[in-house]
């Protein structure tokens, strides 16, 4: 048993060793100094990515000709995807040979690659291999497998199948149901008195759509299915195909040159199913989900049956960030590579948690953390905050980058100016790596002169239209490149500052509740109009990882909130509220906005109580961003000396100072006084230009400094106080 711990031990401490090797891994604790020296010229794993589509016949030269345009644009690192027309099929020996030539012609020229881990989109069919090797991995879903109309006093004597696990009858007269046993494979049932429909649900193998680039149609549909993501025998086989292979072939380079794999979109487009759903569900919450499942597909639901969905989201979520999200982050952590993957409707809660759970729970583990932005989510026309998500994973779970993958099907075609509003935009809501989509190989350029991104409507899949836009195919982009790559790299410096909470209403939205993220899209769009900066945090961060300690709420960034606000919900967990109540206990602030929680969770939603009366905590009914609530939030590290809703700021510490990134986001020029939380040398960092040059600036004896502000439309200023 002791050599066993030993070994254990030993082999912990060596993952924990070569995980520290690299910076790019980990929380920069750098001095002013360091980061000074690398600003002109950041690391290379810190620098713009250029999503690299591999179209047509590539060889080697195709690689060389294509990785010394992509560097003189300025990008320091590629992101592969595999395309069509490829000689060497996606992942044949061929296809892991090219990557190969191309890390290594990478490696020459000081660049970083990445591979997306799928052969399109979205990550998990293994281009097309479960359908064709293991069908029994393949991707189930709950579904209603029949409908029976019942005539009232007549018996109806139905086997049933295999698949089927759960039965209900609807009286369509007045939506009341019966949950109907099913002995022995039987259904037996009279109906009463009304006019009653009887469900059965079941599961089946259903995959959403996927884009294989071994389809030979080239179209987007079923035929390749995507694994059971809640199973982990799946993502195990998953690895095993990808994974596996590119260390086979390129091990030597791991955490090197070539830096991880990208997961694309994994979601559900339907209730999913495991084959151990039942137990599972079981061994979590304590009681048979099986009289329940047919149920969640009535447009009404019964107050239970709402409930139980609830908890049945719950367990699935689980499952998925266990057993596709987590196996795969520790296989890379093990390997020392990042895995990096955004899901599907970030932008839209309800279908966020719909189709994918829990973001949160899904980001827990894995290396950086994303978003998307590929048809114009983010445009000038309107607010979308969701980059937040991505950045408050990588806060909260101690990660030190959040990313984009940018642009590919805008529906506006962006030029420079405009395309750097939108990854400036995202860059002041906490994200600090860049993907920019999509370059099409020199082989699919020559078979495909005219891909430039049109303009395209917002339904218009982002597949089905080209994808190069071609504002960095000019002379003015490698400026906005280097630009972009110093940006970055500031913006991994240090550790986020933010004091302000969000609780973000995962577990409501759950319960149907959709006004529950309206709410928190207002209030979060209200501060960051009044320079009050944010994370999101959510139902686990606070019962797990967010620690009480001297009257904050302590992440694993290191960073403490000193209030949280939580919207208008239905529901919050025990073990939050607690955390909550202690958290004011030691000195903190909670303040609810409107709507207070009707439901108190503990193991379960279908036998919760409630409500949380949370007595300790500050009320503001009207759900707006008052005076009062203002006056309950820590005193702001930013402040400027009249209205200016257009600016934007994000706040990171640095061992020696302090790091203050400024946006305006509007087309009118903004002058103020601004007042900063930290006390030394101002500074202007200019990142166009790598120059630093001191500002003017008062201190006052409160540990701040006062200084003029000025922002040209659409400008951004990087200010440093630097306290040696």
């Amino acid at each position: 048993m002791k050599k066993l711990l030993s070994t254990l031990l030993f082999s912990f401490l060596t993952i924990l060793i070569i995980h520290a090797q690299q910076p790019w891994q980990k929380i920069s604790d750098n001095g002013l100094k360091d980061i000074a020296s690398n600003f002109v010229n950041p690391p290379s794993e810190n620098g713009l990515v250029l999503w690299w589509g591999w179209d047509g016949p590539v060889n080697e030269d195709v690689i060389k000709l294509d990785l010394d345009k992509i560097k003189s644009f300025g990008f320091k690192q590629v992101m592969i995807e595999a395309g069509y027309g490829m000689t060497a099929p996606y992942l044949s020996p061929g296809w892991f040979e090219l990557v190969k030539i191309a890390t290594e012609q990478a490696k020459i020229r000081g660049m970083r690659v990445w591979v997306e881990d799928e052969g399109k989109y979205p990550s998990g069919f293994a281009g097309g291999k479960f359908s064709a090797e293991r069908p029994d991995l393949k991707m189930q879903a709950l579904v209603i497998i029949e409908k029976i109309d019942a005539v009232s006093g007549q018996p109806i004597s139905k086997k049933t199948t295999a698949e089927t696990v759960s039965a209900i009858a609807v009286n369509l007269d007045n939506n009341t149901i019966q949950q109907l046993p099913i002995v022995n494979g039987e259904l037996q049932w009279t109906a009463p008195a009304g006019k009653w429909q009887i469900l059965l649900a079941g599961h089946q193998y259903r995959s959403s759509q996927t884009r294989s680039v071994n389809n030979p149609t080239r179209g987007k549909d079923t035929s390749a299915s995507l694994f059971d993501y809640l199973n982990p025998e799946g993502t195990k086989q998953f690895i095993a195909w990808t994974h596996e292979q590119y260390k086979k072939y390129l091990g030597a380079e791991f955490g090197k040159t070539f830096m991880g794999l990208m997961g694309d979109e994994p979601d559900f487009g339907f209730t999913p199913w495991t084959p151990k759903m039942i137990d599972e569900f079981k061994k979590r919450k304590g009681y048979d989900i099986q009289p329940y499942l047919a149920s969640f597909f009535l447009k009404i639901l019964p107050d239970d049956a709402k409930k139980a969905k609830a908890d049945y989201w719950d367990v699935w979520s689980s499952l998925f960030g266990d057993n596709f999200f987590t196996v795969q982050a520790d296989w890379c952590r093990q390997n020392n590579l990042e895995y990096i993957v955004h899901l599907n409707h970030e932008e839209i809660g309800p279908a966020l948690v719909k189709s994918e759970g829990d973001y949160f729970k899904n980001m827990r583990n894995v290396g950086i953390p994303g978003v998307d932005c590929i048809w114009s989510q983010i445009w000038m026309d309107h607010e979308a905050d969701y980059p937040k998500l991505a950045s408050s994973a990588a806060h909260l779970f101690g990660k030190p980058r959040a990313f984009t993958e940018s642009f590919a099907a805008f529906t506006n075609k962006p030029s420079i100016a405009q395309a750097k509003w939108v990854l400036d935009y995202q860059f002041v809501r906490g994200i600090n790596l860049a993907q920019i989509m999509f370059w099409s190989s020199s082989a699919g350029q020559r078979t495909r002169p005219d891909s430039i991104v049109r303009p395209v409507s917002t339904t218009t899949p982002a597949a089905a239209v080209p994808r190069t836009p071609n504002f960095f195919t000019t002379d003015s982009f490698p400026p906005v490149a280097k630009y972009i790559n110093s940006a970055t790299y500031l913006l991994t410096s240090g550790r986020p500052a933010a004091q302000i909470a969000v609780y973000f209403p995962t577990s409501s939205m759950w319960l149907g509740d959709d006004e529950s993220n309206k709410s928190n899209l207002a209030i979060v769009q209200k501060l960051l109009e009044k320079q009050l900066d944010f994370d999101f945090v959510d139902e686990q961060a606070l019962s797990s990882v967010l620690i009480v300690n001297k009257g904050a709420l302590v992440n694993l960034s290191g960073q403490s909130y000193k209030a949280v606000i939580v919207p208008s919900i239905t529901a919050i967990s025990k073990a939050a509220s607690d955390k909550l109540k202690a958290f004011v206990t030691a000195g903190g602030k909670v303040i609810l906005m409107g709507r207070e929680p009707s439901i108190l969770v503990e193991q379960t939603f279908l036998k919760s109580k409630g409500p949380d009366k949370m007595e300790w905590a500050i009320r503001e009914p009207s759900g707006e961003l008052t005076q009062t609530v203002i006056n309950a939030l820590p005193h702001a590290d930013v402040t400027l000396d009249q209205p200016s809703p257009s600016v934007k700021y994000l706040h990171r510490h640095i061992k020696d100072g302090e790091l203050y990134f400024f946006f305006n986001e509007g087309t009118k020029k903004q002058t103020a006084k601004a007042t900063l939380f930290g006390t030394g040398k101002p500074e202007l960092w200019n990142a166009f230009t790598g120059m630093i040059e001191t500002i003017s600036g008062t201190t006052s004896n409160k540990g701040y400094i006062t200084l003029p502000l000025t922002l040209e439309p659409y400008e951004t200023k990087f200010i440093i106080i630097n306290s040696k």
